[in-house]
């Protein structure tokens, strides 16, 4: 066989491997209490779609082959047309999925709404997300620092991230962490997340908006205590301020290859942001 044709066979053996990221970088490998709780809702409602699909697909080959033209030994009823148990069958089940559905999903609604705080004894780290094209500039007004691309979090610490956009629409998915919220020009949205273990989880824009779409990333690093005083120790010592210069270069529309970070942020950027952006939107 040539080269190309002796491939084939290993290319199709690896595609099923394809959706391995989709995995290890999702909801299903959940590092965090509000991930873990979608990722327990969706086994219930798929457990719930599996016993309403699995008669049909069992009984439409059977209702076939039992009616198939060659089995004549069958008894013909053409007066046929109500049955008690039939009835029953068809009716009671559905209705009985359709209020248990509803009773869970208005529970978990309620339970798993982005506004809501996440129990803990110490209190949420406050941290303010601003989306730009095509990058997401986070800061920590507390400490009074900035990060581009990049969130740092202590482990089981409560974070409350407060949302806008700088420029369109977008909107920030961190899978493993929690769920989609938008950020959108001169509003403030929220979002309660925290993570129970040490790693690197994958965030980004899930919303289009433009060239860099593709590229607007976000590595979350959750680390103990100690670790993460010592990162913000390390940014005040040796980043630069982020001033009127600095600023002006992010809000550009580029995509940033590294991350940043800044040792002093502007007061009230967040609101300053919200307030020039819901201006334009007037104009």
């Amino acid at each position: 066989m040539t080269p190309p044709r002796a491939l084939l066979p290993i290319l199709i053996a690896s595609l099923p491997l394809g959706g391995c990221d989709a995995l290890r970088l999702g909801i299903v490998d959940h590092a965090g209490p509000v991930a873990a709780a979608q990722w327990h809702l969706y086994l219930i409602v798929a457990a719930v779609l599996v016993f309403v699909a699995g008669p049909v697909l069992v009984l439409v080959p059977l209702m076939a082959w039992h009616y198939r033209l060659s089995n004549k030994g069958d008894a013909y009823r053409p007066d046929w047309g109500f049955s008690w148990p039939l009835e029953i069958l068809v009716w009671v089940p559905p209705i009985g999925i359709v209020i248990g559905l509803a009773f869970l999903l208005w529970n978990t609604t309620h339970a798993l709404d982005p506004y809501r705080p996440i129990a803990s004894a110490e209190p949420p780290l406050e941290v303010q997300a601003v989306a730009l094209d095509w990058k997401w500039l986070f800061i920590y007004p507390g400490e009074g620092v900035a990060s581009v691309n990049r969130l740092v979090i202590p482990v089981g610490r409560p974070v409350h991230l407060s949302l806008t956009s700088g420029t369109v629409m977008q909107s920030l998915l961190i899978p493993q962490l929690a769920g989609q919220v938008y950020a959108m020009g001169g509003m403030r949205t929220q979002l309660y997340l925290a993570a129970s273990r040490q790693g690197v989880f994958r965030g980004e824009n899930t919303q289009y908006n433009g060239r860099g779409f593709q590229d607007q990333k976000v590595a979350v690093i959750a680390t103990d205590a100690s670790r993460y005083a010592r990162w913000l120790a390390e940014i005040r010592a040796t980043t630069p301020v982020l001033d009127g210069t600095a600023l002006a270069r992010l809000t550009r529309r580029s995509v940033e290859t590294r991350p940043l970070a800044f040792s002093r942020v502007p007061p009230h950027l967040f609101d300053r942001v919200m307030s020039v952006t819901r201006t334009k939107e007037g104009q």
